[in-house]
């Protein structure tokens, strides 16, 4: 067994469960393109900038 890493058991699952069905993997893909990879907006990033309100040093002290 020289040459093997540890694996947990829950990612042995996780893979097997992936080799088994691999349409999961790459709907996983497909849906993270549509949250993360998306083209930025540079109005909205703008917008959201200059709606920005500063945070006081300590959030949690009474005024």
């Amino acid at each position: 067994m020289e040459g093997t890493m540890y694996q947990s058991e829950f990612t042995q699952f996780i893979n097997g469960f992936l080799e088994k069905n691999p349409e999961v993997d790459s709907e996983r893909r497909e849906l993270r393109l549509t949250l993360w990879d998306r083209e930025l907006n540079l109005d909205d990033q703008r917008r959201w900038k200059e709606s920005s309100v500063p945070q006081k040093p300590y959030v949690y002290q009474p005024e």
